[in-house]
């Protein structure tokens, strides 16, 4: 089940992610979309291969709930 949800991530950072993929670089070529270093879902990546799927996705999920724009972004890495 965890390679599954790791590739299903990959996936998404190679075809749809506006900062990584293919559709990014189709929509906007030279922007920068995600305010965290490194972006969310390579933090969510990460978190899933260190901790298992469930710790590693409420992670993930907490590390998405604070990409809004109240919040100035940065480097964030996986503690």
């Amino acid at each position: 089940m965890k390679k599954l949800v790791l590739k299903l991530i990959q996936f998404y950072q190679k075809y749809i992610s506006l900062d990584q993929g293919y559709l990014g670089k189709i929509i906007a070529p030279n922007a920068k979309v995600c305010i965290f270093e490194p972006t969310c879902s390579t933090y969510t990546y990460q978190a899933i291969d260190k901790y298992g799927i469930f710790k590693g996705t409420f992670l993930g999920i907490k590390r998405i709930l604070r990409c809004n724009p109240f919040n100035k972004g940065g480097f964030d890495p996986l503690k």
